[in-house]
């Protein structure tokens, strides 16, 4: 799996849509609030031409892409931290994904009710961060409680936990996001314990009409708040792409060239997806299959190898990497073993986005 992202926002933005569109599914899309109770939950294969050629080269009868998994979470409002519209439940769903995709309308449409009276995509966009902040909130201020009450049995670690989960407690109220705060990493390993929401790192989506969604006046106030927070937004009109996804592959290249679209919206969404938790891909290639895989940016090849087996971690002996543009340059693996470009690394070599890799080990 590639990673899990987790479809946010408040009512009747898009989710369902922008999730259809992803996944090429058909769930409900209607206007009205929590149309969604239950997520609905797509895996997508993630296209990657580099695959594709390595496939080709390697004369690999399978080709198996690596998988993203998208959750379309219902709704949040106003008070969701409190329960309101069932936003507990709905909070406790987003406790599960790698990442948060934040999806905000940007578009006006009379037919379609908004929560707010007027369309604001910033102050979207803060009604559920506060309400993710208030939820992170109440579960450090359950665990401050009891850590005030363990601590008076001396144990040093525990008095450690008290003072970590203070500072934690006084960012938060002070309206900080987990990750706005500079923690350490004991921090951060609490914070992981306790699996609060404000920590995750985030995807913004303007979700545009069809007319100019680049020049969309709400997605360049949605653009410039996501630069302030130095996450990636990306701009798409959910209608549009929902409507491609259910073509056949040549279909959907003709009718991007009509709308003068240049790629998928999966295709930005996912780019945006490995940045924010960087994300790399690594390849395995024989006759029988080519295969993806992906894993955190700067891991050892040994810890790649556990990707895919766990024996091959813990059996690992060396690894044979050919870098992606080598292969793709002479078109054969054994050309470059016969140059002497393949190269060799032990344990420690860190795995670079695009390797393909050969592992030795013992069984």
């Amino acid at each position: 799996m590639g990673f899990k992202c987790g479809l946010v926002g408040l009512p009747n933005v898009g989710k369902s849509t922008i999730f259809n569109a992803l996944t090429s599914q058909q769930v409900p899309a209607s206007n009205y609030p929590f149309c969604t109770i239950d997520p609905n939950v797509g895996i997508v294969p993630l296209t990657d031409e580099r695959l594709e050629n390595i496939g080709r080269i390697v004369s690999s009868a399978k080709i198996t892409p690596t998988t993203l998994e998208f959750i379309d979470i219902a709704g949040l409002v106003k008070g969701a931290s409190k329960g309101e519209g069932l936003g507990n439940q709905f909070l406790n769903h987003i406790q599960g994904v790698d990442a948060i995709a934040h999806v905000v309308r940007c578009f006006e449409d009379e037919n379609v009710a908004h929560a707010s009276a007027m369309l604001d995509p910033v102050a979207d966009v803060e009604i559920v961060m506060t309400e993710l902040i208030l939820n992170d909130l109440e579960i450090v201020e359950r665990r401050l409680a009891k850590l005030n009450v363990a601590v008076k049995s001396g144990d040093p670690k525990v008095k450690e936990q008290q003072k970590l989960c203070s500072e934690i407690y006084q960012g938060l109220s002070q309206g900080l996001l987990l990750k706005q705060m500079i923690l350490s990493a004991a921090a951060i390993d609490l914070v992981n314990e306790m699996n609060l929401l404000t920590i995750k790192p985030s995807i913004y989506i303007a979700n545009t009409d069809e007319n100019n969604p680049d020049q969309n006046r709400f997605a360049l106030e949605l653009k410039n708040y996501a630069a302030q927070q130095n996450e990636p937004c990306v701009v798409i009109s959910g209608k549009v792409q929902e409507e491609i996804s259910q073509l056949d592959a040549e279909s959907q290249q003709e009718f991007l060239e009509e709308w003068g679209l240049d790629e998928l919206s999966l295709d930005k969404i996912v780019r945006a997806g490995y940045e924010v938790l960087k994300l790399i891909t690594f390849f395995t290639a024989n006759k029988n299959e080519a295969h993806a895989w992906t894993i955190p940016r700067g891991t050892v090849v040994q810890k790649a190898a556990g990707r895919i087996h766990t024996d091959f971690e813990k059996g690992f002996i060396k690894a044979e990497v050919i870098k992606y543009e080598n292969l793709l340059k002479s078109g054969s693996e054994a050309k470059l073993r016969e140059q002497g470009i393949a190269a060799i690394h032990g344990k420690d070599y860190i795995v670079e986005d695009g390797d393909l890799i050969l592992f030795r080990f013992n069984v």
